[in-house]
């Protein structure tokens, strides 16, 4: 009998993917099918029709069967891994009431549930009632709850984009624990919804009963029905396994599960991760996120909209090497890589601080993107360099702030998301960080990483150790240049970390004056 394969479901901001991976961790076959763009009412708001992100599933599987029909009956079991904080309201029908609120949505509302004096004191003990206020500000059960009554009273079921999908592919309101990132009601120590006595549940206007049962990644959560057969082509039957939230599997799929690694993803949002068997908080009153194997935690430090950054320089001024990449027949991405090495280490002096969307605390709310030290050598791919070396400055720096804090020497990386295919991009990191850099062995890690939960919960492996040993692997490493190592961290050390301190006041005053950003 042929060896089985996993379907793992990746619901990313772009698109979905189909996947179908081997017990090697190889890609057997794959289908992709593009989202519309999120769509947005009011500025800073995105949404994007819950019932399309179904549909694009179950059209991402129909095609994957087109393409590789002779290996569906090898098909072991399936696990669903989505973007993070995206949010969906049933009714009681198990329909949705409006559209799906996605993680780039930037509304707040100034309505929410009173705290009790004592946590309110405690608060102010600790010095974090901004970070209370931002928490409850941000969430959008508050929102819909303040702006949107009539909804909110209709609202059976309040779920992540990963709970509803588990709930369409079993009927069951079922969801993993590695998959809880957003504004809700849980205990990121203790990986559960947090207890009734919580901050939480007087900061939330959410009921215990709108909420799904969690589980640990790896556990079954239900199969597949007739119906969903019918509309997926998966076999009817098929145990349905929970995995964790896309950037979790991400460092899963990554080889990431030891403290010393540190897992760098250069897509939408950048980030850098590392796992962990220990509670830690990078930024104080941040929890980390729970990782995709059970009891562990993912650090983590984001640059919000990080990579995106690139999609926006080649929008704006790609336009030559994309055409000319359709008339050479090669991927816009070599030309690209192109602009990078015409430009040394440093750009020449361009300095870029990548906050073109804020944080919550690092840096504060009223941060702006900078870019410094313009001269008239300067080109577009001197700013297109700057924009990449920006971003790895950005991470260098919650490399350091992740070692602060947990005590344990980052000593090598692994990088994932659609910037790991750039090999410039990939030795300027290496570069930056002084570290050996690495390819995982595959680009889809997240629908890896998801596959790896499904196949521990199935038996097909004893436990993560060795489904992690057989699955995953480094491809190509890139070495640091110990001259451009010199050039890099003296930039670091006397420009990059010092910018934000003497531009933040003048963020602030520009956002007084002109309003923007409004927090």
């Amino acid at each position: 009998m042929a060896d089985p394969l996993i379907l793992a479901i990746d619901n990313g901001t772009q698109s979905v993917r189909a996947i179908l991976f081997d017990l090697r961790g190889e890609i057997v076959a794959k289908a992709q099918v593009p989202l519309e763009a999120y769509f947005s009412v009011h500025p800073g708001w995105a949404e994007h029709d819950a019932e399309a992100y179904w549909e694009a599933v179950c059209e991402a599987c129909r095609r994957l069967w087109q393409d590789a029909p002779q290996e569906r009956a090898r098909v072991a079991g399936v696990a669903i891994t989505t973007q993070r904080a995206t949010v969906v309201n049933l009714d009681a029908d198990g329909r949705p009431l409006r559209p799906a609120i996605t993680w780039l949505d930037q509304r707040r509302t100034e309505s929410y549930p009173p705290i009790g004096p004592l946590w309110r004191a405690a608060f102010k003990l600790a010095r974090v009632e901004d970070t209370i206020a931002y928490f409850r500000g941000e969430a959008e059960i508050n929102w819909i709850r303040a702006e949107q009554p009539d909804i909110w009273a209709r609202t059976d079921k309040f779920l992540l984009l990963s709970g509803y999908l588990n709930y369409r592919m079993t009927g069951r309101f079922v969801d993993s624990t590695g998959a809880q990132v957003g504004y809700i009601p849980f205990d990121y120590k203790r990986q559960r919804w947090a207890g009734a006595r919580d901050w939480k549940w007087q900061a939330l206007a959410v009921k215990p009963s709108m909420l799904p049962e969690l589980v640990a990644p790896g556990t079954s959560i239900g199969s597949i029905s007739a119906a969903v057969a019918a509309q997926t082509g998966i076999p009817e039957g098929l145990p349905v396994l929970a995995a964790a939230a896309d950037k979790a599997c991400e460092v899963l799929g990554a080889g990431c599960a030891e403290a010393h690694i540190g897992c760098l993803s250069y897509g939408t949002t950048a980030t850098i991760n590392t796992t962990s068997a220990r509670y830690v908080e990078v930024t104080p009153f941040l929890p980390p996120y729970p990782a995709a194997i059970p009891g562990m935690y993912s650090t983590e430090v984001q640059i919000f909209r990080g990579y995106w950054m690139v999609n926006w320089f080649k929008e704006q001024f790609g336009h030559h090497e994309q055409l000319r990449a359709g008339v050479l027949g090669v991927a816009p991405e070599a030309l690209f890589d192109e602009l990078v090495d015409a430009v040394p280490p440093g750009s020449m002096g361009l300095m870029l601080q990548p906050y073109w969307s804020p944080g919550i605390r690092v840096p504060g709310p009223e941060a702006k993107g900078a870019i410094i030290g313009f001269g008239d050598v300067h080109t577009r791919a001197h700013v297109y360099r700057a924009i990449l070396e920006g971003l790895a400055y950005a991470l260098r720096e919650g490399k350091e702030r992740t070692e602060k804090r947990s005590g344990v020497a980052i000593r090598e990386l692994r990088v994932s998301g659609g910037g790991s295919q750039s090999d410039a991009a990939m030795q300027l990191t290496a570069d930056i960080f002084g570290l050996p850099t690495a390819r995982p062995h595959v680009y889809e890690t997240s629908g890896l990483g998801a596959a790896i939960d499904a196949a521990v919960g199935l038996g097909l492996y004893p436990d993560f150790a060795h489904a992690m040993r057989a699955m995953t692997r480094v491809g190509r490493v890139f070495m640091p240049n110990p001259e451009h190592v010199r050039t890099y961290d003296a930039l670091y050390k006397q420009v990059y970390q010092k910018m934000y301190a003497r531009l933040q006041p003048m963020y602030a005053r520009i956002a007084a004056i002109t309003g923007y950003p409004k927090r």
